[in-house]
């Protein structure tokens, strides 16, 4: 039986960004595989090198090690017979503001070869699954930023590619234009067979949209599955406590510490987490602890494991305090 192509695949990308004292590790050994007509997810916090990945899978960047393909093909060596392949939406707008949406579709499909007729067919046809048709005549420099991101993704796919690639696609959007574009994007792979690979920094993003996920930290894969695979896997219960005063942290942190069944307690702004594996069973004895260290609770939750609890495991820190400072690239240590 022969093996399935992938739509995808990365196997120990590694990039380095400068020489000497001042170099910095991008990528280190960074792999995976997606499957075709799926919804992909890279999620890591800003700067964890979900950028540098999507630029080398789509031309734009060349590894200093490691090999990836698209539907076989090696990005690398072949990047002329990828590009026909895939379409990619950056995080910054493709369009031209001073154009009509009309004419920024029009111009996309020419550039990859259609001709004038075929372009503005396939410009009406897209126009028209977007929700944009009524304002297809209007230049785009004026529409809303969810329309607009909808322009860029509709460019993407001008040419009919078998992989779009999108690079945190939601960023700046209103919560309505979020889920307006989620749903797109869903349709996409469910409805046309599209594969979709997705960088996000939005752990509600990838929960949603991806079937398959890898976790990313520093330029590495920390973690790979199903979301509720990912969170399955680490069972038991998370305890998150907010505090009426962030000063109490430390004194909240050491005293919920000491509570039997309690493993690392997490301190990030005003509140507290950490997993446990009976959260009932656990919590009459923190709120004790807590009670009798003199710290006011301002909120009390017990949950299953989320992707943040994920994340925390894999990477050792929260996500959301990782996405707060970034993780940056690593200085090479020589």
């Amino acid at each position: 039986m022969s093996t399935p192509e992938l739509a995808v695949e990365a196997v120990d990308l590694g990039k380095t960004y400068g020489k000497g004292a001042k170099a910095v590790h991008a990528l280190a050994a960074l792999s995976f595989a997606v499957r075709p007509g799926i919804v992909f997810g890279l999620l890591g916090p800003n700067g964890a090198g979900k950028s540098t990945t999507v630029r080398i899978l789509t031309t734009l960047a060349r590894p200093d090690r490691g090999r990836a393909t698209v539907h076989g093909i090696d990005v690398g060596r072949h990047p002329d017979r990828v590009r026909p392949l895939i379409g990619y939406v950056s995080q910054k707008p493709g369009f031209d503001p001073v154009a009509t949406g009309c004419e920024n579709l029009v111009l996309q499909g020419r550039v990859h070869g259609a001709s004038a007729r075929q372009a503005r067919l396939r410009a009406a046809e897209l126009l028209e699954r977007f929700d944009l048709t009524a304002a297809g005549r209007r230049l785009a420099g004026s529409w809303s930023g969810g329309m607009q991101r909808k322009l860029d993704v509709a460019m993407g796919l001008m040419h009919r590619p078998r992989v779009l690639f999108l690079d945190e696609p939601t960023t700046g959007l209103d919560p309505q234009a979020r889920q307006e574009l989620w749903a797109e994007i869903a349709r996409l792979a469910r409805q046309d067979g599209l594969t979709v690979l997705l960088t996000t920094h939005y752990l509600e993003e990838a929960d949603h949209l991806a079937a398959q996920l890898v976790i990313v930290d520093a330029g590495r894969v920390v973690a790979a599955g199903t979301p509720d695979q990912l969170k399955s896997a680490l069972g038991g219960d998370t305890i998150r406590v907010g505090l009426v005063r962030q000063p109490d942290a430390d004194r909240a942190r050491v005293a919920i510490a000491t509570v039997h069944g309690v493993g690392t307690v997490v301190a990030e702004g005003g509140a507290l987490h950490t997993r446990v594996r009976n959260g009932a069973a656990v919590l009459p004895a923190a709120l004790t602890a807590l009670d009798a260290a003199g710290v006011e609770l301002a909120s009390v939750s017990v949950a299953r494991p989320s992707l943040d609890d994920v994340y925390l495991h894999h990477a050792g820190r929260s996500f959301r305090e990782a996405d707060r400072l970034g993780t940056g690239p690593q200085v090479v240590s020589l």
